[in-house]
């Protein structure tokens, strides 16, 4: 273990900072159709609103507000 949190360490990350990314990824096109609560799911955080709490803290806005975002770049594109 204490390896492996070398080799993230020198990307400037951490183990448990990648695996709170990847849970928290809205970004993945295969994901785009289903809603936010299957995303959380997926990834075993079956409490919506601790997953919206969660997302928010980490990236500043809501879930929602991220997909809006997301889709209105899409259609802009």
């Amino acid at each position: 273990m204490r390896y492996l949190q070398k080799l993230f360490e020198s990307e400037g990350d951490t183990v448990s900072g990648w695996i709170r990314t990847r849970r928290l990824d809205l970004a993945d096109p295969k994901l785009a159709t289903l809603p936010v609560s299957a995303v959380a799911a997926r990834w075993g955080l079956l409490n919506a609103s601790y997953f919206a709490r969660l997302f928010k803290a980490t990236y500043g806005h809501s879930p929602r507000e991220y997909l809006r975002g997301a889709q209105h770049t899409t259609q802009a594109g």
